[in-house]
Formats: C-alpha cells, sequence, structure tokens
C-alpha cells in the first residue's frame, strides 16, 4: 500500500481528476473506503478522495466521514485540501466567488462526529479548526488565478441532503454565519482529532434560501462547472508550492497535547 502525506477530498464535479489515478480500497474499523485514488502530482504522491463516490451517488448525509479521514490518516496523510459547494448567506458574497473558511459552525443532527467515544475523555481544541498554513496558500493561489477570493468567513453546516429554509438561513445570518453547506462538518474536527492538517476551498455555487427565488440542484451544477476548472488549477498549485514540512505555525500536529483525561 503506497503511502502519501497529501490528500485532496473533492466533491461535486471532481470526478475528471481522477482520470489518470489508480484506485484503492482500505478497510478500517468503520467501514471499507473503496473511492481512493492515488496518482502523482509534481513528484508527489496525493491521495484523491472522492467524498460522494467517483459516481456521485452518496447524499450528503450519508458519508462515512469517520472511515474516510481515518483511510487518510492509516495510509500516512498529514495534510488535507478539501472543496466543498456552499451557498451565500452573506449578502457581499456571489456564486462563483472563492471562500477560505476560518471556522465553522455545526447544525448537523445525525452524524457521528468523533473518534473518542471511549476512554481516555478526549477535548480537541478548534480554535483554529482550518489549518492556518494552508488556507494562506489557497488564498495567494486562487488570487493567482484572478479568483475573487474572501478569506475569512464562517461556514455553517447543515444535515442535508434538502436544501435549507429561509427562516434558518435569517437565523445562520443573525449569528454571524457567511456560506452553508452540507459536507465541510464532521471532516475538519476528524482530521484535527488525528493531528492532521485541514483546509478548505469554497465555491459559491448559489444563494442561499430567500436570498434568490428559489434553489434547484442544476443551477449549483451549472456554476460548479464554469468555476470548478479553476479551483482545480489553485489545487494542482499548492499541492505544488506546499512545504513537505509543517511550519512552526502550524498547531495542527500538536492538537492530543493536554487534550486528554489520563
Amino acid at each position: 500500500m503506497e503511502k502519501a502525506k497529501l490528500a485532496i477530498i473533492g466533491g461535486t464535479g471532481f470526478e475528471d481528476l481522477l482520470k489518470s489515478a489508480r484506485q484503492t480500497r482500505l478497510r478500517t474499523p468503520y467501514g471499507t473506503v473503496t473511492s481512493l485514488f492515488i496518482r502523482k502530482m509534481h513528484d508527489r504522491n496525493v491521495l484523491l478522495l472522492s467524498r460522494h463516490g467517483p459516481d456521485h451517488s452518496i447524499p450528503p448525509h450519508k458519508v462515512n466521514y469517520r472511515a474516510n479521514i481515518y483511510a487518510l490518516h492509516k495510509m500516512g496523510v498529514e495534510r488535507i485540501l478539501a472543496t466543498n459547494a456552499v451557498g451565500a448567506i452573506n449578502q457581499d458574497f456571489k456564486p462563483g466567488d472563492i471562500v477560505v473558511p476560518h471556522d465553522f459552525a455545526d447544525f448537523t443532527k445525525f452524524r457521528p462526529t468523533t473518534f473518542y467515544d471511549n476512554a481516555p475523555v478526549t477535548h480537541i481544541d478548534v480554535s483554529k479548526a482550518y489549518c492556518p498554513e494552508i488556507r494562506k496558500l489557497l488564498i495567494e493561489n486562487a488570487r493567482k488565478h484572478n479568483l475573487n477570493v474572501w478569506e475569512e468567513a464562517v461556514l455553517v453546516c447543515t444535515e442535508g441532503p434538502r436544501f435549507e429554509t429561509p427562516a434558518e438561513i435569517e437565523i445562520f445570518r443573525r449569528v454571524g454565519c457567511d456560506v452553508v453547506g452540507m459536507t465541510s462538518f464532521p471532516e475538519v474536527v476528524l482530521a484535527r482529532e488525528l493531528q492532521m492538517c485541514y483546509a478548505s476551498i469554497c465555491y459559491v455555487s448559489n444563494m442561499a434560501a430567500g436570498l434568490q427565488q428559489r434553489l434547484i440542484a442544476s443551477e449549483v451544477a451549472s456554476i460548479s462547472k464554469h468555476i470548478l476548472p479553476k479551483v482545480k488549477e489553485v489545487l494542482i498549485e499548492s499541492v505544488k508550492s506546499l512545504p513537505y514540512k509543517r511550519g512552526d505555525n502550524c498547531t495542527c500536529a500538536s492538537t492530543l497535547q493536554n487534550a486528554r483525561f489520563e
């Protein structure tokens, strides 16, 4: 089994990144992961994880997040670059914009959200849930590609698969959320629990409920088709420019230090 220190988790529309990749599967305590691929990028082994499956058959509330993140950890991954489609709550944000969130709010309902259900009791710090080093790199590379980038945002994650109601979006707006999606959580927390760096480059696929007349999946797909080629370029460039070793500003590798009652 080949090891890789970098991984990209792709969502809707990233299937063509897998074309020159070799598929593998891995059994974990949380289930078998079959949508794993490995390929070379700039002389680096990079694991590609198709969040919804290569044929986009897994809805967001049914993704086996624990199995996915554990599989990446088992294969040696230290840093994860993720992509997420989001709706804009902040009315300054527009479809086609790029958002690199710095914080999240969890409004999911039924998802397993931790690897630490048993002793030792573990409380991780998520003051900087998204890795600052990877965030900085994604922002810089997105700007190099002349994308409109929002470098700070609070992402609220909902259960799905339905879109949110206007009333829900208004609640999220009042408490300070900027964008809404269905997949960033619990990925970000699970990665941090295993001391992996995680950051996400999000693209705004639509205005959230109540901010446009209606929400339809085909509109999301249309915006995604337009913006995704540029997002892929940003990801590939970020793989190339990411240092081999994690820097001093990254605390992700020491998340479990003083986090346990033992």
